[in-house]
C-alpha cells in the first residue's frame, strides 16, 4: 500500500545504529532540485544523495550557493551525491567524464557532500592488461577530487564488463590505494550480479563508504531484469536483513540510499516516495543487531 505524505514520521529509525534512510536523486528524477528537496523534507527525510546536475541547474537560476542554502533551510544533509558515468569508457567519453568531474567535485563540496558515486558501466569487452589503465584513470580522478575533500566511491554494477562484483571492486580500490577512492555497495547489483554473500567476509571493518538500498524482484528473471525493475525494500527476494546485519557488523553506520529507476516512482510526488522509503527501510534498520 502506498504511503501518503501525511503519514510521514510514523516510521523513525533508531539513532543508536547510525543508519539513516536516504533518498537517491534518480528516485525522484522527474522533478527539479527545489521540488525534489522540498518533497523529501516534507516526507520526513533528513539524508539526501542529490543529483549534481539538478543542483547545478538550480544554482544557474538562483545563484551560487543557493542549492546548499535550500538544503540547510530544509534540514537536509548530503550524505553522498550522484554521479559520474563513462569514466571507464575509452576515448572521447572518458575525456568528457573527466572534464565533468571537475565541476561536479566543486558542486559536491558546495553541497557539503564528501562523496560522489562513480559507477562502472563499461560495455566493451576487456582484457587483463586494461586494468592497469583503469588504475591510472582512477588515480587521475582521485587527484581531481582531492583538493575538494571529496571521495569517489567505485560502484560495481552487474552489467559492467570491467568491475561487476565485490571481489573485483575491492581489489581495484585497494590497488589504486588513494585516500579519495573508496569502496561502496549497491545491494541490487550485489544480489542480482555475480557476487556471493560470502564475499562480504572479504571487506575490512570500516571499508564500506556508502550503500544503495533496493530489492531485487522475483520477476522478471535476473537474466532479463533491468534497472527499472528494482523494487522497494521488502518487496523482492533479496535477504536484506541478513546483508544489513553483516554490513553493520563490518562497521557501516551511515546512509541507506533508496535508488529506484521505475518511471512511475520517479514521477510520484517526492513526499509520497520519501514516506514509503521511511516505511520500507526503517524496519530493516530496527532489525539490526
Amino acid at each position: 500500500m502506498a504511503a501518503s505524505a501525511n503519514s510521514i514520521g510514523a516510521a523513525k529509525a533508531p539513532d543508536s545504529s547510525g543508519l539513516i534512510v536516504c533518498m537517491h536523486g534518480i528516485t525522484s528524477s522527474e522533478f527539479d532540485f527545489s521540488t525534489c528537496m522540498q518533497g523529501w523534507a516534507r516526507g520526513g527525510i533528513k539524508a539526501a544523495e542529490p543529483d549534481l546536475v539538478k543542483a547545478r541547474e538550480h544554482e544557474l537560476a538562483n545563484g551560487k550557493g543557493s542549492a546548499r542554502k535550500l538544503m540547510d533551510e530544509l534540514g537536509l544533509i548530503a550524505y553522498s551525491s550522484t554521479n559520474q558515468l563513462t569514466w571507464d569508457e575509452p576515448g572521447d567519453r572518458r575525456a568528457k567524464a573527466l572534464e565533468d568531474l571537475k565541476w561536479k567535485v566543486e558542486m559536491a563540496e558546495s553541497l557539503g557532500a564528501t562523496r560522489i558515486v562513480i559507477p562502472s558501466t563499461a560495455s566493451m569487452e576487456h582484457k587483463l592488461a586494461d586494468y592497469d589503465q583503469l588504475y591510472e584513470v582512477l588515480h587521475q580522478m582521485a587527484e581531481i577530487a582531492r583538493p575538494h575533500k571529496v571521495a569517489l566511491m567505485l560502484e560495481f554494477t552487474r552489467v559492467s564488463k570491467l568491475v561487476n562484483n565485490v571481489r573485483t571492486s575491492l581489489d581495484v580500490v585497494r590497488t589504486v590505494d588513494h585516500p579519495n577512492i573508496k569502496f561502496m555497495l549497491d545491494l541490487y547489483h550485489f544480489w542480482a550480479g555475480p557476487s556471493k554473500f560470502e564475499d562480504l567476509d572479504l571487506i575490512k571493518n570500516g571499508e564500506i563508504h556508502h550503500v544503495h538500498f533496493a530489492d531485487m524482484p522475483r520477476k522478471p528473471p535476473v537474466e532479463v531484469a533491468e534497472q527499472k525493475d528494482r523494487a522497494f525494500p521488502g518487496e523482492g527476494i533479496t535477504p536484506l536483513q541478513k546483508i544489513l546485519n553483516k554490513l553493520a557488523a563490518l562497521g557501516y553506520n551511515r546512509a541507506l540510499s533508496l535508488e529506484l529507476f521505475d518511471m512511475d516512482v520517479r514521477r510520484t510526488d517526492p513526499a509520497v516516495t520519501a514516506a514509503k522509503a521511511l516505511q520500507t527501510i526503517t524496519p530493516f534498520i530496527r532489525g539490526v543487531g
